[in-house]
């Protein structure tokens, strides 16, 4: 083999290297991309669904609380209220008339006293309502002043709604409060699987796409969707 020959077998030689360099590159890059996107469909739901089960615990705390704030101002006012303010202002301001026993109705000697002085057993006082409906927590002003907001939105408020509707010709005080999906899911990283979520509970479930308790159709007891 003369030296052109030599030199074209090394140039070949060469060339088939580089090809090879290039496909494994590609290969590379291609083996990459595919780890990349198998990755990310396995991530995103996941991520997707932890954050749904994080920010609804936190929707569901707050909505228990207006929940609690609601019963209480019904049980003092006979009717709920839709406005957030009324209801704050009874949080901090109001107070219940509670009941307790005087005696423990084991006591013998205490309850015959008692039945001497002709009195009953029950004593009523009155209990600061921030101090009653939140037990065994103690909430802030600022925490109570928050109740309002739907967590992780710009200050969006919960919908409140209350009313009467007719049960047997009587009138019955209702309530439901609101928040939905879309306003406390981060609608631009998990964008499609909110959309999906929202047509699921909607078209599929003829469900509320959010979380919610009580209803304005009728009486449920503030039943939350959560519960069921």
């Amino acid at each position: 083999m003369n030296l052109a020959q030599n030199r074209r077998f090394s140039s070949v030689i060469k060339a088939e290297q580089m090809l090879q360099c290039r496909i494994q590159f590609i290969l590379g890059l291609a083996i990459i991309g595919l780890v990349y996107v198998v990755a990310n469909l396995i991530y995103t739901p996941l991520s997707f669904e932890q954050q749904l089960e994080e920010r609804n615990a936190e929707v569901i705390v707050k909505l228990k609380d207006i929940r609690a704030a609601e019963r209480a101002f019904k049980s003092k006012y006979q009717h709920f209220t839709s406005d957030f303010d009324s209801l704050i202002n009874f949080i901090l301001n109001d107070s219940l008339e509670l009941e307790r026993k005087l005696v423990d109705e084991d006591d013998s000697v205490a309850m015959a006293q008692l039945k001497k002085a002709k009195k009953q057993n029950i004593e009523k006082y009155n209990l600061a309502v921030i101090d009653t409906i939140f037990n065994p927590r103690k909430l802030s002003k600022e925490q109570v002043e928050n109740l309002r907001f739907i967590p992780h939105t710009n200050n969006m408020e919960f919908i409140l709604e209350a009313g009467l509707v007719d049960k047997s010709n009587v009138k019955v005080p209702v309530v439901e409060c609101r928040a939905p999906y879309k306003a406390y899911l981060d609608t631009v990283e998990f964008r499609q699987n909110v959309i999906n979520l929202i047509d699921d509970k909607v078209n599929n479930f003829g469900q509320y796409a959010g979380l919610k308790f009580g209803s304005m159709e009728g009486s449920n007891n503030e039943a939350g969707n959560w519960e069921d």
